[in-house]
């Protein structure tokens, strides 16, 4: 009497005697098949699915926002400034048949932007540099010889990150009043520096404690000044100070954060103090250089 199959050869498609019905060399091939298949399945990296270049493009939860702004006490990001238009440059006074630098505190312009200036002092605080580069923070620096010292490697960093260099004379000396001889050596020497030491031509200058006469102006134009800067609001160790009594901030003004002088705030905390007055009148910082031709 014959025994029936058993629930499991009837499955296999197998019988005593009987050979399988899926060869052996099938069975492999359809093993290592679903191996493939599930190993692609498994894998989640973007490179194996989409491509080196494609898994640049990739993304799973966006760019990482830049926090920086917060590092220097500021509670949202500095707004990019415009592009500005092209301009022709300004007309300047005429002596004796020269043209003489124009005399500014601050530029013409529809622009939401103030400029930031310095007069020496950055090199008292080392994390300007970072502020400057983590903002990506429009500077323009006008250094006089005698107070920045022998070592100029601190402008240099500043100079690469983009801050505008300029002249504010030899020996920081007031100006007006001395003979055009001592007033050209005081320009021209700290124009002659500061091509050796940075390899920069200033256009700007700005006369220590804003004394200037007109003098000044012919040795400044005898030096290759173009530009006499000044400013309408000064940062003071503890306040910003309007001149000719403003009482806010507008477009095109001009800013002076004045040197450490005192045991007052660094420069970088009073920079600050000065951004966030910037960023209350919705302005934002422009490059000087990039509106005074």
């Amino acid at each position: 009497m014959r025994q029936g199959r058993s629930p499991r050869a009837e499955r296999a498609g197998t019988g005593r005697g009987q050979r399988p019905r899926r060869p052996m060399a099938a069975l492999l091939a359809s093993a290592l098949l679903l191996a493939g298949v599930t190993g692609c399945a498994q894998s989640v990296d973007p490179i194996e699915r989409l491509g080196k270049k494609a898994a640049e493009r990739v993304h799973p939860h966006g760019p990482t926002p830049d926090q920086s702004y917060r590092r220097w006490g500021l509670s949202e990001p500095l707004a990019r400034p415009p592009r500005p238009a092209a301009r022709a440059p300004a007309l300047a006074p005429q002596t004796a048949g020269r043209a003489l630098p124009r005399v500014v505190d601050h530029v013409p312009t529809h622009d939401r932007v103030v400029f930031l200036t310095y007069d020496d002092g950055a090199e008292k605080d080392p994390r300007f540099v970072d502020m400057v580069r983590e903002l990506r923070l429009p500077v323009s620096i006008f250094l006089a010889d005698s107070a920045t010292g022998p070592d100029y490697g601190h402008f240099a960093s500043l100079r690469k990150l983009g801050a505008g260099i300029q002249n504010h004379t030899l020996d920081h000396r007031a100006l007006a009043g001395l003979p055009y001889a001592g007033q050209r050596a005081e320009i021209c020497g700290q124009q002659a520096r500061l091509r050796s030491r940075l390899r920069v031509r200033p256009r700007l200058f700005r006369p220590p404690y804003a004394s200037y006469d007109t003098t000044t102006l012919r040795a400044a134009a005898d030096c290759g000044i173009s530009t006499v800067v000044l400013w309408r609001a000064a940062m003071t160790p503890t306040d910003l100070v309007y001149i000719r009594g403003k009482h806010r901030l507008r477009a095109g003004d001009i800013i002076l954060v004045g040197p450490d002088e005192t045991s007052a705030a660094p420069l970088r905390e009073r920079t600050t103090q000065v951004l966030r007055r910037v960023q209350q009148r919705g302005l934002t910082v422009g490059r000087l250089e990039d509106y005074l031709n």
